[in-house]
């Protein structure tokens, strides 16, 4: 049986870091990264496994794209990275959210459950966000059995998507696994994002902006951990479990 893995928004930030991890530790793995190549992917992340690759740009809300690729790379396991990821972008657009959060991860899905039959041992792995959590208390820290409780269009998006993925478990029996991750940081992070923003506001002597009252605590990962995590899951995860990935 070949392995014939699709890691989804592999162009972006944390999706580039696992498929370069990825290909280095796994040679055994026939790679097929798919990404739209919006403002958040870029080429120049994959550079380095080019090669080792091969890469397909198309959308995930394609249903008729999506079942093809599937079937001429005879796809059996999918690690999908692809979203929308930017809380204050969602605020300004959320329907984008909706559509390529919720949306392309179902389209995924059932794709999937399409093209694998019932029973099939190929693994599904959604990549997912503690935000769909909502906001922590001044102590405790979030578990497995948190009840879901998002506060953005792009926390509810990707809640939304995360109990579709447990549907099909659920429901079609598939081999699907959630992982929920904290802040990542690390090569490749979007200038968007909280930390290479705040670096280059600090390297140009401009005003840092405070969020809320200033008393927020975030969970920051680097996002290679994050990667060795995901991999973990991946080849050990039990079907149908959730796992939250954070810094011990």
């Amino acid at each position: 049986m070949s392995n014939n893995i699709l890691i989804t928004g592999a162009a972006g930030f944390i999706g580039a870091n696992f498929a370069e991890f990825f290909v280095e530790k796994h040679p055994e793995y026939n790679v097929i990264v798919l990404d739209k190549l919006t403002y958040a992917g870029n080429l120049n992340n994959l550079k380095k496994v080019m090669d080792k690759i091969t890469f397909i740009k198309g959308d995930i809300c394609d249903y008729e794209f999506i079942k093809d690729l599937f079937n001429k790379y005879q796809i059996n396991g999918v690690i999908h990275f692809a979203a929308e990821s930017h809380v204050d972008n969602s605020i300004k657009n959320p329907f984008i959210f909706t559509q390529t959060n919720v949306i392309g991860t179902h389209t995924l899905l059932e794709v999937a459950k399409q093209v694998w039959k019932e029973g099939s041992k190929n693994k599904f792995v959604h990549i997912s966000t503690d935000e769909v959590y909502g906001t922590l208390g001044e102590n405790g820290y979030f578990t497995e059995e948190t009840l879901i409780n998002p506060n953005s269009p792009y926390s509810a998006s990707k809640a939304s998507s995360d109990l579709i993925a447990r549907a099909y478990f659920e429901t079609f029996k598939m081999n699907v696994t959630i992982t929920n991750c904290s802040n990542n940081y690390g090569p490749y992070q979007h200038n968007e994002k909280l930390i290479p923003h705040m670096i280059k506001l600090a390297m140009n002597n401009e005003k840092l902006p405070v969020y809320g009252d200033g008393k927020n605590i975030r969970d920051w990962l680097y996002v290679e951990d994050h990667c060795e995590a995901i991999d973990l899951v991946f080849h050990n995860g039990k079907s149908g479990q959730r796992y939250n990935i954070g810094r011990t």
